[in-house]
């Protein structure tokens, strides 16, 4: 078993994963997983720059990790930043700040491995030999994924829940006409991703990330956020949809309410919401598999292996 540590830092959240790995055997025991929103992409679509509120609240969360992983011993960490730091000019103030912090470089990579990472993360246990088209709906990039038991085709498209809330939403809830503006990105994303990814040949849908699970949550009925109850749970379309047109109604306020949507999703659920909606429209899924394993499990899965 090798310990190791794997830092997912995304355009919404930051996540930390300690697990003990057996590289051989493809098994995974938690020992401390937690998330935190940061916002780290506030304003990047926009104005092309990490905001300093933005990085302060990154390396506060950066701190606390560093804390964690020093008590629980981890022997390799890893540091895996995606969307808003490729996007921004002064990443260098943020891979500085990260460094001075955790003793690591972060890894700013590319689509293709954030799609390679999310794909083992989230397929590793099912073993099974279907095809599967594996969707990671992030806030500020969506990676389509089609393999079986490796990548065969990836494309990671500038579709996220973020980035389409602060491109599109001006009012509370969404007007139509904001609500359609986010489906036209959608759709024109999802045709970008086609050129490259057989997004219609995969047997089973998988989809990964906080807005995916969030409105797994609400599909289930849960009184509260149950990661054991969520994972590899099946939603068939039409209760997508229902709950996409019901946050679509709802305000802020009506959505904080809901206690199994974490208090940093609220204004960016609905977004989220209609990006699995319109993947689902596209590819004809009658259902979606709903895994808590993702990227994250992936950059501890590949740490362990190239730490053998």
């Amino acid at each position: 078993m090798t310990r190791v540590a794997a830092v997912d830092c995304g355009t919404n959240s930051i996540r930390l994963l300690v697990a003990d790995i057996d590289a051989e055997a493809g098994t995974l025991v938690d020992l401390d997983r937690r998330m935190t929103i940061v916002r780290l992409g506030q304003g990047v679509d926009r104005t092309g720059r990490l905001a300093p509120e933005a990085l302060e609240r990154t390396f506060a969360a950066c701190r606390e990790y560093a804390a964690v992983i020093k008590e629980l011993g981890a022997e390799r960490v890893r540091f895996v930043a995606t969307s808003a730091s490729r996007d921004a000019e002064n990443r260098e103030d943020f891979v500085r700040g990260v460094t001075d912090i955790l003793g690591v470089e972060p890894e700013v990579i590319t689509g293709d491995q954030e799609a390679e990472f999310s794909f083992t993360g989230a397929t590793k246990e099912l073993k099974g030999t279907d095809e599967y088209l594996v969707v990671d709906i992030g806030g500020g990039s969506t990676e389509f994924v089609v393999g079986t038991e490796h990548v065969e085709a990836a494309r990671s498209v500038d579709i996220g829940c973020v980035r389409l809330t602060e491109r599109h939403v001006r009012h509370d809830p969404p007007t139509e006409d904001e609500v359609a503006a986010i489906r036209a990105d959608v759709r024109a994303a999802i045709a970008l991703a086609e050129e490259s990814v057989p997004v219609r040949e995969a047997r089973t849908l998988v989809g990964l990330a906080g807005s995916v699970t969030t409105v797994a949550a609400l599909a289930l009925g849960l009184e509260r956020y149950d990661s054991t109850a969520i994972h590899r749970c099946r939603v068939p379309y039409e209760r997508v949809a229902e709950v996409t047109a019901r946050l679509r109604s709802l305000t802020h306020d009506e959505r904080s309410a809901l206690p199994v949507i974490h208090p940093g999703r609220v204004d960016v659920i609905v977004a989220g919401a209609l990006v699995l909606e319109e993947i689902m429209t596209h590819v004809g899924a009658a259902e979606v598999v709903v895994s808590e394993h993702d990227i994250l499990d992936g950059i501890a899965f590949h740490t362990a292996v190239e730490a053998r």
